[in-house]
């Protein structure tokens, strides 16, 4: 029988370097299976992100294109009079134009006339007319224009209709799609980068939606909260950490600091609708209000990054000053901010990064609401790109299914922007100490 002289069976005779190897072969081991683990984990991660990035990307790929008619459209003396603009037979010229070019068809019919006008987008009749307005000598002549055609006959362009589905259950009939193939054949349908993506305001069709009041808006109320955040942050963040005190009020704010930067951000919401809009009477919908929000929610973000970025700098820049005779106000803001603004910048740009993906409060203070053009000025109605988002995502029109997916991307493209930024400024003017 062996003799053990521990409970973990070495026996007595055993070396000492016997003892370590066996030591190093358990450390190894754990060390291994330490490290699986975290590949395990990261791929686990890397493999959700693919997914989710995937998803966005193969149902929002489609927003980004748009489906064009190229029409050759008479523009009609009796129709659109000189002395009637901005009114005028827009649509009549436009369906007359199309009627033409689609075989087959009786436009002296009104319900035959509706359907072949249907192909065109809502919107059609205002280029158009934007178009006339612009210039009243092209009435009595014909132009050449390319419109959009409406949602339905896009998702047909784009295989988003089968037209193997029965015609009950399709939104385009048999006879549609033969008009609308007709067009193919001639040359008329063209499918173009969709700048209306970017160029127009919402809309409740889903072939002229776009962004550029979301994003008008979302640039307002990041702009408000720069300019409140930034510093009153900084400045917080100095007083607490360069000449505060330290007693137990300091200690007792520092810790609500803390606390707020982990309050859900629906509670800052509910505070802006019951003190901005409730108390003071600011405007709903209005970015400036949203600004003031997010720039609550965003302060105690950069104010812990700047105190982290002002503890990084050694004491002995601040000794070495002070020894050669300036004041701690001189320390402070002629060396000390310098060498820690890499950081300051860098938490800065995090924090408003996650204010321009926030949507709760921005909600409550209501702007989630319709708007057909995009803000002048901060106290404008307006919507934000995490709210537009929310708003399509809710529209029952499956037009507007890959139009949110393309929201999120470029919603994700600005996060990834400002976070490389950041990236950049940090490693480009950090110090080594």
């Amino acid at each position: 029988m062996t003799d053990f002289t521990t409970g973990a069976g070495v026996p007595r005779n055993t070396t000492s370097t016997e003892l370590v190897a066996a030591s190093l072969k358990r450390r190894r081991r754990k060390q291994s299976r330490l490290q699986w683990i975290g590949l395990g984990a990261i791929s686990v991660a890397f493999l959700m992100l693919f997914i989710l990035v995937s998803s966005l990307i193969s149902t929002g790929w489609q927003a980004f294109t748009q489906t064009h008619v190229t029409l050759e459209v008479y523009v009609d003396p009796e129709e659109i009079p000189v002395d009637r603009l901005p009114r005028g037979g827009f649509d009549d010229a436009l369906a007359a134009s199309l009627g033409k070019m689609v075989p087959g068809v009786d436009m002296s019919d009104r319900k035959t006339a509706r359907a072949v006008e249907s192909i065109l987008s809502n919107g059609a009749q205002f280029s158009l007319r934007d178009m006339v307005v612009a210039d009243p000598d092209l009435i009595g002549q014909t132009i050449t224009m390319k419109v959009p055609v409406s949602d339905p006959y896009d998702q047909l362009n784009k295989g988003l209709i089968e037209r193997e589905t029965p015609e009950e259950n399709r939104r385009v009939k048999n006879n549609e799609i033969a008009w609308f193939d007709a067009l193919v054949a001639q040359g008329a349908i063209s499918k173009p980068f969709n700048l209306a993506l970017f160029k127009n305001a919402d809309s409740r069709f889903p072939e002229q939606a776009g962004l550029k009041g979301a994003l008008v808006g979302s640039f307002w109320a990041l702009l408000t909260c720069f300019l409140i955040a930034f510093p009153l942050g900084i400045g917080s963040a100095i007083y607490l950490e360069e000449f505060a005190p330290k007693n137990k009020l300091s200690d007792f704010i520092e810790v609500n600091i803390n606390n707020l930067a982990a309050v859900p951000s629906v509670v800052f919401g509910l505070l802006a609708l019951a003190v901005f809009i409730g108390w003071f009477g600011l405007p709903r919908s209005a970015p400036f209000v949203g600004g003031l929000t997010l720039a609550l929610m965003t302060m105690p973000t950069i104010i812990i990054a700047t105190r982290a970025a002002l503890k990084a700098v050694p004491p002995s820049i601040r000794e070495a000053a002070l020894g050669l005779g300036a004041s701690r106000q001189q320390v402070v803001f002629q060396h000390v901010l310098p060498l820690a603004m890499p950081g300051v910048l860098t938490g800065t740009i995090i924090g408003l990064a996650q204010a321009l993906g926030e949507t709760a409060p921005l909600l409550l203070i209501g702007m989630n609401a319709f708007i057909t053009s995009a803000a002048s000025s901060p106290f404008d109605s307006a919507t934000a790109l995490p709210t537009q988002i929310f708003i399509w995502a809710d529209s029952p029109e499956r037009g507007f299914v890959s139009r949110t997916s393309a929201a999120i991307l470029v919603l994700l493209g600005f996060l990834v922007i400002m976070n490389a930024i950041a990236i950049y400024l940090r490693q480009k003017f950090e110090r080594k100490w």
